[in-house]
């Protein structure tokens, strides 16, 4: 939970810097509102028990709650984060951080706004996310549904095997070209050349200049679409130059992302891990976080099909505790769980009055404190407890402090001990942890 809680107040402050508003939903929908929005993966999706009534199911993301928001609500315009838990039946693999029951952070911009402006914003702040939970590098891939499409039109593929070729391209992050290529041609009936096609474009990966490169490609530049989304491409590179991002942006062609909403530009972060000799490919670690435009969702939930522009991110928490979580066993770290400054203890028995009288007094005042719960402690076992638990302070009253109205504190640390007047000990701790 501490990893957790210091990722989570990154994140989130990170998303108030940009104006967002908090906003959460319930954990289950509709069961018809999720179905047929996620395309494949809409069998991962948790049902819940018939029981009379509507059909309710688990979340499976926290975007389609978002847009059943909106349309709802008839909200036009908003800037919105919200930190939630999602389910999804996969079989969970923990090192790699994927389980059924995990957390997810997004942040979306709902509106109509001029073109590529909020896109642009929205890698910027998976940048400053990413740069400032210190994970090493990262590198954010960017493309465009509409080029996706494009493609799949000029290499011959046919509409209706789009979301399914789709989710095959979607798995090279995972699987070699040959396999995927395998899977397009014997399982989902794609003739052999057009894998082919397909293959020389999905190597292709670069800056600005592949897009440049793309407009002048004989077979690409015939495609309306293809085209609208190379435009919007070129517009947002220009605004990742002035943000200062641009080199930590690469325009990917396979990427894909599976999810069948994204009607725009798409973009998933990775992180690089530190090849083992200079020259070579960095490898990657796997997604770390994701999203793109969808301007067309609202209106599926819209009686009228008035449709809001929308687009946002996602950042993948759960891999990053289980990166942060990692590293700190590797590196023999050790972690705080408690936030104790204070302890209060005594050398003498029958004191458990003065003990709880002082504790009171403490908390009263703001501090945070603890004390065993014992009549008759040991000293030796409290301040062994205190030297466990991290505690800094250990404030010591005994018959000779009482009849002198005196409170030693001591420092864990330095195992010094000061004999503090009663009435200034709470001014005496604040400047202590002030200091340290």
């Amino acid at each position: 939970m501490v990893v957790r809680e210091k990722v989570l107040d990154l994140v989130v402050s990170c998303f108030k810097r940009h104006g967002a508003k908090g906003l959460d939903t319930p954990a289950f929908e509709l069961k018809e509102l999720l179905t047929e929005k996620y395309g494949e993966d809409s069998g991962l999706i948790y049902d819940l028990k018939d029981q009379g009534g509507e059909l309710l199911s688990l979340r499976y993301d926290l975007t389609v709650p978002f847009a059943r928001y909106l349309a709802m609500n008839k909200v036009k315009k908003m800037k919105r984060y919200h930190v939630g838990k999602v389910w999804r039946r996969e079989s969970p693999t923990m090192v790699q951080g994927r389980y059924r029951e995990f957390c997810q952070c997004d942040f979306d911009i709902a509106g109509q706004f001029d073109s590529m402006i909020p896109d642009a914003e929205c890698l910027k702040i998976m940048c400053e996310i990413l740069s400032g939970l210190q994970l090493g590098d990262f590198l954010i891939k960017v493309n465009d549904r509409r080029i996706v499409d494009g493609m799949f039109a000029v290499c011959g593929v046919p509409e209706s095997k789009f979301r399914a070729i789709g989710s095959s391209i979607d798995k090279l992050d995972k699987m070699s070209w040959k396999d995927v290529r395998h899977e397009m041609v014997a399982k989902k009936g794609l003739a052999p050349e057009v894998a082919d096609q397909i293959g020389d474009y999905v190597q292709c990966h670069g800056g600005v200049t592949l897009v440049e490169q793309m407009f002048q490609d004989p077979r690409l530049s015939q495609n309306k679409r293809a085209l609208e989304g190379l435009e919007d491409l070129k517009l947002l590179f220009e605004y990742l130059t002035l943000f200062g991002i641009s080199e930590k942006i690469s325009f990917d062609l396979s990427l894909v992302r599976g999810l069948d909403y994204y009607t725009g530009v798409i973009y998933e972060a990775i992180l690089l891990q530190t090849p083992a000799q200079a020259g070579e490919e960095p490898l990657s670690v796997g997604s770390v976080a994701a999203g793109g435009r969808y301007d067309g969702l609202v209106g599926m939930f819209d009686p009228k099909g008035h449709n809001v522009p929308c687009v946002g991110l996602s950042i993948g928490v759960e891999r990053i505790f289980s990166i942060v979580e990692q590293r700190m066993k590797t590196s023999g770290e050790k972690v705080r769980t408690t936030e104790t400054q204070v302890f209060v203890a005594t050398p003498q028995n029958n004191f458990l009055q003065e003990r709880l009288k002082l504790i009171a007094e403490l908390w009263d005042a703001g501090i945070k404190a603890e004390m065993l719960y014992k009549n008759n402690p040991k000293l030796l076992t409290q301040l062994h407890y205190c030297e466990n638990m991290g505690i800094p302070l250990v404030v010591i009253i005994g018959e000779q402090e009482l009849k002198e109205g005196v409170i030693k504190l001591r420092s864990v640390a330095s195992r010094e001990e000061v004999a503090i007047k009663h009435e200034n000990l709470v001014a005496e701790i604040r400047k202590r942890l002030s200091e340290s």
